[in-house]
């Protein structure tokens, strides 16, 4: 059974947050979503400017506050300049970024492209480099800071056709604990979050109905995750109450190897 949604308590009380791939309705828009009911002034992103319009809409009718929305396509590296440079106009600071942008895809080895292999690699690893290499540049001169990226559990386990995403979220793994000790002497922290299925109806779109049995057979609750269950342990990380952890990759399952 799902437990009901959360009351928030202010985790984020006055930071300023930033969330990439924070449109649609997957975890990049609910940890949007509990940011703001955390009581942070958030910063969203996407780069489907339509959808982006819709969550700040539909974020600012829940909350009464407008989020700053900056469309950004992480494989550009002079979109994500420009997303941190207006966050940084508009509030002078960066207290919190949450590395969400990933691409997936199916196809096994044998048959992949090197477009599919790099599509995938660019926006789920080059693009969390990207953003992380930048966010650190604006919270270094602060002396504080909070990066949380988004891995996952697949980058632990082996699953067919996914070679592209498994290795990029390892990567992303890896990345989180690297940057993690170069920023520990500037007082900043990054995890990482490692979800395994939380569902939502993009998903539900694209996946079959058999694999979707498949994967939920697995978790130890006997149903997907929901979104925002992954966004909790986000916030988590993100305030004050993880200050001592760093380079963490934290499983939202089971399945941590």
């Amino acid at each position: 059974m799902t437990p009901g949604y959360p009351r928030a308590h202010g985790l984020l009380e006055g930071k300023v947050t930033l969330v990439t791939a924070a449109a649609g309705a997957g975890i990049g828009y609910a940890t949007a979503k509990r940011c703001a009911e955390e009581g942070a002034m958030v910063v969203i992103s996407d780069r489907h400017e339509r959808r982006l319009a819709e969550a700040a809409t539909s974020l600012t009718e829940l909350t009464g506050v407008k989020p700053l929305a900056v469309p950004c396509d992480v494989t550009s590296e002079a979109q994500v300049l420009a997303l941190f440079d207006a966050a940084m106009d508009a509030h002078g600071r960066l207290d919190v970024v949450v590395n969400n942008a990933g691409l997936g895809g199916t196809a096994d080895l044998v048959d992949m492209t090197d477009e599919q292999w790099h599509a995938v690699l660019d926006v789920t690893l080059n693009g969390t480099m990207r953003c992380t290499r930048t966010a650190l540049k604006h919270m270094i001169p602060q002396g504080r800071g909070v990066i949380v990226n988004n891995a996952s559990v697949i980058g632990w386990r082996a699953q067919k056709g996914q070679a592209h995403y498994a290795a990029a979220k390892a990567g992303v793994m890896a990345l989180t604990r690297c940057a993690a000790l170069e920023a520990a002497e500037h007082g900043i922290r990054i995890n990482a979050v490692a979800p395994s299925l939380a569902m939502h109806p993009f998903l539900a779109k694209v996946t079959s109905d058999d694999l979707l049995a498949e994967l939920t057979a697995k978790e130890a609750f006997g149903r997907p995750a929901e979104p925002w269950e992954v966004a909790n342990v986000i916030v988590f990380l993100a305030c004050d109450y993880s200050s001592y952890m760093t380079g963490e990759v934290v499983s939202v399952s089971s399945q941590h190897p």
